[in-house]
């Protein structure tokens, strides 16, 4: 049975002589109901490949084992690493790889795990310290990823779904509804962890997609997080280094938008009506 009680957690991980690790970010997930929520949210069918990230002492990831999942865990700490062997079974698929998300060969391992057009599902506790640069790597492989369902910090989950409006609104939304559709799932306790951290968490669900088609991607990106780097600023003043304050000023207006917009004002698509047509105006 997966393990719940931080009573029995503490007593496997004295087992095997070590414990949570800050260096690691490691705070395991404890209560048996918001793991079934998660794997419910999964919607699982038998045989669905699962990337999960970080996966510690495995108690999501025999709940995964359960649902019939392909399991594909890739955890940093070499004793848990080596203790998730041990949910393994002749009727029970898990690989596991003790390895740092950030240098593993995702696209590789999963593309040959895969059936004849499947994709894969992400489905992590992710360690809150690299939240950001995680999903920044994982989003872009929709080849081989449909889905990125994804613990992280409570805060950091209303910045991920956040309209256009919104004070949480930034440039991260953008990149995420660029490469993704985000949903919010649910709110977890900070009491549902071991050790407790000191913030509340969510689920957050990001469906690939498709990205729109942009003349320049990386110059795009380049433009909204400048934009944000000064978020109090009008864009006038907050692309000044990128692009005349008039030229911004003229192509707000050509968009439909007020001339003295500021960034969390503009959805995706007019951040990039916007992009084209200051890329146009300095060609």
């Amino acid at each position: 049975m997966p393990i719940y009680k931080p009573t029995e957690l503490h007593q496997f991980l004295s087992e095997l002589q070590t414990g949570p690790k800050k260096r690691l970010s490691q705070n395991f997930l404890i209560d048996g109901n918001i793991i079934r929520k998660i794997v419910e949210t999964a919607h699982l069918e038998p045989g669905d490949v699962v990337l999960e990230i970080g996966p510690g002492p495995g108690s999501l990831t025999e709940a995964l084992l359960d649902k019939g999942a392909h399991v594909i865990a890739v955890e940093k700490d070499t004793v848990l690493a080596e203790a998730l062997n041990r949910l393994k079974s002749p009727t029970r698929n898990l690989d596991v790889y003790c390895a740092d998300i950030m240098e593993f060969p995702i696209e590789e391992v999963l593309a040959k795990a895969l059936s004849t057009g499947k994709k894969a599902r992400v489905i992590a506790n992710l360690p809150y310290n690299l939240t950001t640069p995680i999903i920044a790597h994982l989003i872009e492989m929709r080849s081989v990823i449909s889905s990125l369902h994804v613990m992280v910090q409570e805060e950091v989950a209303r910045r991920f779904v956040a309209h256009p409006g919104n004070s949480d609104y930034g440039s991260f939304s953008v990149f995420l509804n660029f490469f993704s559709n985000p949903r919010y799932g649910f709110l977890v306790s900070r009491n549902c962890f071991f050790p407790a951290p000191k913030v509340q968490s969510a689920i957050v669900i990001l469906d690939l997609k498709e990205p729109a088609v942009v003349s320049d991607q990386t110059k795009f990106f380049v433009m909204t997080r400048t934009a944000f780097g000064h978020r109090r600023k009008m864009m006038r003043g907050s692309l000044r280094e990128l692009y005349a304050p008039e030229a911004v000023m003229q192509e707000l207006t050509a968009i439909g938008k007020n001339p003295l917009a500021r960034p969390e004002e503009l959805s995706l698509d007019e951040f990039i009506r916007l992009f084209e047509r200051l890329q146009a105006s300095v060609a």
